[in-house]
């Protein structure tokens, strides 16, 4: 880890520094974790009570809060997330990358090298694959024939590329990802599935990140496609000639079935899922554990199972919560009583109460 003092921090963030400037600050820390060299944050009043008993050596907080009470030396901010953008980088160097291969690797005929990427140990490159300048090939990645890598790529440990598969520059994509693999398409004929040959591309363009055991298929006929900038978390699956636009956000668990679009600036939060065929519009947000059954407008917040506009789901869920009162009120109808009349409680019984039977 590096070492910056807080002098330095006020100035990489355009911040405005209170206290000593000379104060070496060497990693990054939460509020109540935090020590004399670590730096924090406080970015919502809801972490002034931490804040107040905080040991932090530096903290970066916004105006509203710039007087709260906490550590003294302190650095006054927009937005304390913004700032850590300059800083994180700085305090954490990422680790070195030697070009070169390595030994144990494996390379088909016709591979094609930048003299300055890198290829780790047991790593298995298929024939006719290009590989861009500056790229990293992770241990135990394979990539199959043919595949072409933009620069600036980072293949993290145990990556797999199937043939047809095509990366644009700096993308990142973690450990044990599968991309390319085959989308699930089957016909059924003389009793049995027959499996429908899937020979479309999968194409993954610049600036994409896709997390650890995400799998997204290649095209059956037509491309599965990612669009520039789009971040993917971990353990998604993209079926089958989807297609998502730029910079998206699809978080953890995700699952799309084939031939969905979607389109820019979408963000699918936790578990959602999606049926094939469906078109959500560019803008729109889906909230956790959403079940796509249908197109989604541009722009618009959807959520519930199945999913509908946001404020139509809560309601539904609030009439669902009323449910019981209102089947007990009718039993009590169909029984002849009145159906608001509340149902009397046996009066407690004092300790000193002699049972009828005693």
């Amino acid at each position: 880890m590096a070492e910056l003092t807080a002098g330095e921090i006020a100035e990489l963030t355009g911040g405005r520094l209170v206290g000593d400037a000379t104060r070496a600050i060497h990693a990054v820390a939460p509020l109540d974790r935090a020590g004399e060299g670590e730096l924090s944050f406080l970015a919502t009043p809801k972490y002034a009570r931490l804040f107040a008993t905080s040991r932090a050596g530096l903290t970066l907080v916004t105006p509203g809060l710039a007087e709260a009470p906490g550590p003294a030396e302190r650095v006054i901010v927009a937005d304390p997330h913004d700032a850590l953008l300059a800083l994180l980088p700085r305090l954490y160097a990422q680790p070195a990358r030697a070009p070169g291969v390595h030994p144990t690797a494996q390379l088909g005929r016709g591979v094609t090298l930048a003299p300055d990427a890198t290829v780790e140990a047991y790593a298995v490159i298929g024939e006719g694959v290009h590989l861009g300048p500056r790229s990293w090939v992770g241990t135990q990645v394979v990539i199959g024939a043919g595949v072409a890598i933009g620069a600036d790529v980072r293949l993290f440990p145990h990556v797999t590329l199937y043939s047809g598969t095509t990366l644009g520059d700096r993308v990142a994509i973690h450990a044990g990802a599968r991309i390319g693999s085959d989308g699930f398409g089957y016909v059924f004929a003389d009793g049995m599935h027959a499996k429908m040959p899937q020979v479309g591309r999968c194409v993954i363009e610049d600036d994409v990140e896709i997390g650890a055991n995400t799998t997204i298929d290649r095209g059956s006929v037509d491309d599965t496609v990612i669009g520039a900038g789009t971040k993917i978390d971990n353990l998604v699956h993209i079926a089958h000639n989807v297609r998502v636009g730029r910079v998206c956000l699809l978080m953890a668990q995700v699952g799309i079935a084939g031939s969905t679009r979607i389109e820019d600036g979408c963000i699918l939060a936790g578990q959602v899922g999606v049926q094939g065929h469906q078109t959500i519009g560019a803008g729109a947000t889906i909230a956790g554990q959403a079940g796509v059954f249908g197109n989604v407008p541009a722009g618009a917040k959807w959520s519930g199972y199945p999913a509908r506009p946001h404020v139509e789901a809560l309601r539904a869920q609030a009439a669902l919560l009323k449910l019981p009162k209102l089947i007990r009120g009718l039993e009590r109808l169909l029984d002849g009583k009145p159906a608001n009349e509340e149902i009397a409680s046996p009066a407690p019984r004092s300790r000193n109460d002699t049972p009828p039977d005693a």
